[in-house]
């Protein structure tokens, strides 16, 4: 069993979040799954993007931090898209990260001052020809020429957050298998007690 952190995407804590967070709960994991907006939930990213920018990134991102705090230092950071930030940052800078999923997002390693911390490894997963990811590609190829552990997976499709059941752009079929591959990930890591 491993303490999962799993940072929401810009539409917010929505049911398609906690779905996936579920997920990975019934394979025996301990997943978290912190509200950065406060109860908020949006029908468009632009929406949830533009209440970001209005709070400011640098606040979603404390929001994490002191979310983080409250956890074991022993966890896997999650995000899905806007939720990459607090999660490569924490796996990035806090010490005992046991690894990290970042999901349709990747952030440049060196946004946060210190290069990808050896032995933690990362998965990153995205849809091929999505246009959000597209701005992300870059740092995500560069994270796996800078790591041994980092891995990227790009699944057939062009929509962002394909993992979101309560979305439009959900596909099922991608989810199923990015589902297998975080649940085989998280099962290769160490216990602690």
């Amino acid at each position: 069993m491993t303490d999962v952190v799993l940072f929401h995407h810009a539409q917010g804590l929505t049911t398609g979040v906690v779905a996936f967070a579920d997920e990975l709960r019934a394979a025996g994991h301990t997943v978290h799954t912190p509200d950065l907006f406060d109860g908020r939930t949006f029908d468009s990213i632009e929406e949830g993007v533009g209440y970001a920018k209005q709070v400011g990134f640098g606040e979603i991102v404390e929001r994490g931090v002191r979310a983080a705090r409250q956890l074991p230092e022993a966890v896997v950071y999650g995000g899905l898209s806007l939720g990459v930030l607090p999660a490569q940052m924490l796996a990035q800078t806090r010490p005992g990260a046991l690894g990290a999923l970042l999901l349709h997002g990747c952030v440049p390693v060196a946004e946060f001052g210190t290069a990808w911390p050896d032995g933690v490894p990362v998965q990153v997963h995205a849809a091929a020809d999505d246009p959000f990811f597209a701005e992300d590609a870059e740092a995500a190829h560069e994270l796996v020429a800078c790591s041994a552990t980092a891995e990227l997976f790009l699944y057939a499709g062009d929509q962002h957050l394909f993992t979101d059941r309560s979305l439009p752009a959900y596909a099922p079929e991608a989810t199923g298998l990015l589902t297998r591959r975080v649940i085989d990930f998280l099962d290769t890591l160490p216990a602690v007690a």
